[in-house]
């Protein structure tokens, strides 16, 4: 019986790093076993996330990607994946063109590779309103929820909404970039609770699909610190998402203006946002580190204590 054996690359943008792989040439067949045996660490290739490119789903894009968390489930979007599959579908010759547009879960987005490895994201209209992150005020925090549900029904989607935590009561922007993020503006980034709060935000009842969640610290009035609770990966050194949806969050705010340089443990991101109804243009860099052959069927399954 012949065994399965795909060509991969690795790539990383700011540290936040993937197993890339071209379901385009090669047959893939992704499970989310499979998924957690290549994100592995110790016993497969080890990455953040497992991307595949594939053909194009529907009619008006280039290619499709999908987008696999280190523990076998799919998300929606992930904007420094996005900048990588951006230099691999040009670096691999699977597009000529200078723009491509790529499917997502989370939508439809516009790459373009620059110079300098640099890659522009155009990663569309930030969602706001509740429903649409999606995320349930009235299981957030029940005291403020006939206020919240009466600004909505208005039109005017609040900035922040309280968030009970246990027996704390956080401040959380909610915004949806393709996936679902919460923001917290701290004072601190460096020494926020973010692997305290990160996991009791991220499986919080008030985000029936789980949430990101940012920790962002104001720097400057065009510069914030971010660290993000990955859903489905843990803290990463980045989150291109994470970063548009932290600025995003904090110009709605009037805590900065664009555009806004996201700072963040792998590197920097610079993100625009001209405002409700407008696109947000992601930028920054996406590299090759290497690339091989893997058997998936082959690696081992990480061990667990019971």
């Amino acid at each position: 019986m012949s065994v399965e054996r795909w060509r991969f690359v690795k790539m990383q943008g700011l540290g936040n790093d993937f197993v890339v792989l071209d379901g385009i040439r090669q047959q893939i067949e992704v499970t989310p076993g499979r998924v957690r045996r290549l994100a592995d660490r110790a016993f497969g290739v080890g990455c953040d996330q497992v991307l595949v490119v594939t053909p194009p789903p529907v009619a008006g894009v280039d290619f499709g990607y999908r987008i696999f968390n280190a523990d076998g489930s799919e998300a929606e979007q992930c904007g420094n994946g996005a900048r990588c599959v951006a230099r691999f579908v040009a670096e691999e010759g699977l597009s000529a063109q200078e723009r491509v547009r790529a499917w997502t879960r989370g939508g439809v987005i516009e790459l373009q590779v620059l110079e300098g490895g640099i890659v522009a994201v155009d990663m569309g209209v930030p969602r706001l309103r509740p429903e649409e992150v999606p995320f349930l005020p009235d299981v957030a925090e029940p005291e403020a929820a006939v206020e919240a549900a009466a600004l909505t029904t208005a039109g005017e989607v609040p900035a922040i909404f309280p968030l009970r935590v246990g027996e704390e009561r956080v401040l959380v922007s909610v915004v949806s970039l393709g996936n679902p993020h919460a923001v917290l503006v701290v004072g601190d980034a460096a020494s926020a609770a973010v692997q305290r709060l990160g996991p009791l935000i991220e499986h919080h009842p008030a985000f029936p699909q789980g949430v990101n969640v940012g920790f962002a610290e104001v720097r400057s009035p065009n510069r914030l610190r971010l660290r993000v609770f990955e859903r489905g990966v843990g803290e990463t050194l980045a989150c291109g998402t994470g970063g548009c949806a932290a600025a995003v969050a904090a110009i709605r705010r009037g805590l900065v203006s664009g555009p806004v340089e996201v700072e963040m443990r792998g590197g920097v991101l610079t993100v625009e946002w001209e405002g409700v109804g407008r696109g947000v243009v992601m930028r920054g860099p996406a590299e090759r580190v290497f690339e091989g052959w893997v058997e998936p069927d082959r690696l081992m399954e990480r061990p667990h204590w019971e």
